[in-house]
């Protein structure tokens, strides 16, 4: 018996939980619902059906995250990591001028409107 098979969802608090999902939604495009969350359904999001959501914790002096002071991180997929940010760049939003590209895709950042570093990661082609 598998006790775990994978991330069911990933929860945390918000000082303005409404404004926030107001943001996602504007600036990432998250069809956040009534209920105030997002449901991602891999077979409907990803009809490849390829694809993995990593669990990785990291050193508590970490500065990965930065500037964020929060003790997490959410990485999101993305189709088109350039376009996509060049859009939050018009859109206003604090978008971090970095870019990392390796084996594993393409990843930049933006920062939500309560601190939180998010990270956009465009896949490597067939992942």
């Amino acid at each position: 018996m598998r006790r775990v098979t994978g991330i069911g969802g990933v929860f945390f608090k918000a000082r303005d939980p409404k404004a926030l999902g107001e943001w996602y939604r504007t600036h990432l495009g998250m069809n956040v619902e009534a209920w105030g969350g997002v449901t991602f359904r891999w077979a409907e999001d990803n009809p490849s059906g390829a694809g993995a959501t990593i669990w990785n914790p990291f050193k508590d002096d970490t500065s990965y995250f930065a500037p964020s002071a929060s003790s997490f991180m959410i990485n999101y997929r993305v189709d088109d990591l350039d376009a996509l940010l060049a859009t939050l760049r018009e859109e206003g939003c604090d978008v971090d001028e970095k870019v990392d590209e390796s084996e594993y895709g393409k990843f930049g950042w933006v920062m939500d409107p309560e601190g939180n570093r998010v990270e956009l990661w465009q896949p490597p082609t067939g992942g």
